[in-house]
């Protein structure tokens, strides 16, 4: 297991994700708005998260189930930072950042944090990598 290489695996997911967020935001939320447009954002945020671990899997090596889901637990734990800091940064209050997980509402974050944990699970199971 290579953690500075998962590490750099969440490196790429950061950029590919703020990338995909970008053009979210100036393409799909002024066609359908903020919300339906973050729903289908998750889903194709999803999509992106399991394809880099899909193709990287091999590369930074977790052996086992455990060390798949330490990976996911890093990446995740990683991410909240990050969105939490950058949320910060511009000015949004906390009941702003935390809007987007809150399901009652429509927020579906929780769903894609949950699939960041378990991706690299699935992207071993899907490259037949045998947990030891």
């Amino acid at each position: 297991m290579n953690w500075k290489r998962a590490f750099y695996i969440w490196i790429l997911i950061a950029v590919a994700e703020s990338v995909h967020g970008t053009l979210r935001r100036l393409f799909l939320v002024p066609r359908i708005g903020e919300l339906l447009s973050h729903q289908i954002g998750v889903v194709i945020g999803s999509a992106i998260i399991f394809i880099i671990a899909w193709l990287c899997i091999r590369w930074f090596g977790p052996g086992s189930r455990w060390q798949q889901l330490q990976v996911g637990a890093l990446w995740v734990v990683l991410t909240l930072i990050f969105e939490f800091t950058l949320g910060y940064f511009f000015g949004y209050s906390l009941e702003r950042i935390l809007y987007d997980y809150n399901i009652a509402k429509g927020g579906v974050m929780v769903f894609g944090v949950l699939f960041m944990l378990f991706s690299p699970v699935l992207a071993a199971k899907v490259r037949w990598l045998n947990p030891t």
